[in-house]
């Protein structure tokens, strides 16, 4: 059975709450340098992008502040080009499309996931 928009939506939850908690207190200059601390945040990064890139059109119509088009191009980098994720672009995304993803994700749960 495929995953319910409620289930994306909790695997978008927890893997910001995990990209929050291993950032937390990190700088851009650490994270630049600890390649394990980006390898890390990335995937979590994966995981957020696949289940947002797989929520309903009429869901993300909700949140035209979210940009999409970016995840979706992001989680595609993640996954077939790897070796080319510049640590910027990753920086960017967490400190700037994470959050409000993670606000819409919470509204979302709060309002039973439809």
């Amino acid at each position: 059975m495929p995953p319910t928009v409620e289930d994306r939506l909790l695997d978008i939850k927890e893997a910001i709450a995990e990209i929050e908690d291993i950032l937390k207190d990190i700088s851009f200059d650490r994270f630049n340098s600890e390649r394990r601390i980006r390898r890390l945040v990335e995937r979590y990064l994966e995981i957020a992008c696949e289940a947002a890139l797989k929520l309903p059109d009429h869901i993300k119509a909700q949140a035209p502040n979210i940009d999409w088009r970016k995840m979706t191009n992001f989680a595609n980098l993640l996954r077939h080009a790897y070796h080319s994720t510049r640590v910027d672009v990753v920086w960017d995304i967490v400190q700037n499309h994470l959050p409000p993803l993670k606000s819409f994700v919470d509204n979302r749960i709060r309002a039973g996931g439809k």
